[in-house]
């Protein structure tokens, strides 16, 4: 389960070193989003690899494949493990990211990053992506993605813990199937609405956890993670 775990940082930067402090030797992966990485650019994602810790960087791109090569090769050189885009961008933006991948990986001599494709926000329900013009459900919108994410190159994909199980069958093994919206029944409720818990998520065929505000929002986070871990 540790080994699963990746803890949202979706705060400012003097919160979330703080929490990285607090977190060490508990969790290996940290994710910083939108939030944390648009207040404070490239460089908090180098100061928590230089802290040891493996670095998601959700920035979910979604552009032109011209654009999301070069934010792809950006993110790479500032050290992320893992990084997101949009699999609705289509396969050559997809592909595009992976060759950014590599080419910042390339120029500075680190390890590439895996690219994740995600498919569907676990914040949208059937009633959500019909909205947006989408009219399959969201389980036939993930499998659609998940297997056009397969065939454009990528290392896995971010879905909610209810389509895991199709991602995983769709990816093989060794694939990265990331799942949000994973909460312990202990956990109040948020603005996910395709959830499920850790180890109802694992079981599925996950093989990463983000886990935001039960474990950033808690009295003692590290309690939190500990109570994750033992718990499921």
């Amino acid at each position: 389960m540790r080994q699963a775990l990746i803890v949202a940082l979706d705060t400012d930067a003097h919160t979330a070193l703080s929490l990285a402090r607090t977190l060490r030797g508990h969790v290996n992966y940290l994710k910083v989003g939108m939030t944390l990485f648009y207040g404070e650019g490239p460089g908090i994602v180098r100061q928590l690899a230089d802290m040891g810790f493996s670095v998601f960087v959700d920035l979910k791109l979604h552009d032109i494949p011209h654009q999301v090569e070069g934010a792809a090769r950006e993110v790479a050189r500032a050290g992320a493990t893992m990084f997101t885009v949009h699999a609705s961008g289509g396969r050559a933006m997809m592909m595009a990211a992976v060759r950014g991948a590599c080419e910042g990986s390339a120029e500075c001599g680190s390890d590439t990053p895996d690219v994740l494709a995600v498919t569907v926000l676990t914040s949208l329900d059937a009633e959500g992506i019909a909205e947006v013009g989408i009219g399959r459900a969201p389980g036939e919108q993930v499998e659609l993605l998940t297997r056009l994410a397969r065939d454009s190159g990528v290392q896995g994909v971010v879905c909610s813990p209810r389509e895991a199980s199709v991602a995983r069958a769709i990816l093989g093994p060794e694939a990265l199937v990331v799942t949000p919206g994973v909460r312990p029944a202990w956990a109040t409720a948020d603005d996910q609405a395709r959830i499920a818990t850790p180890a109802d998520a694992l079981v599925a065929g996950a093989s990463h956890l983000v886990i935001g505000r039960p474990i950033t929002a808690a009295s003692e986070p590290a309690s939190a993670v500990e109570r994750i871990v033992t718990e499921g």
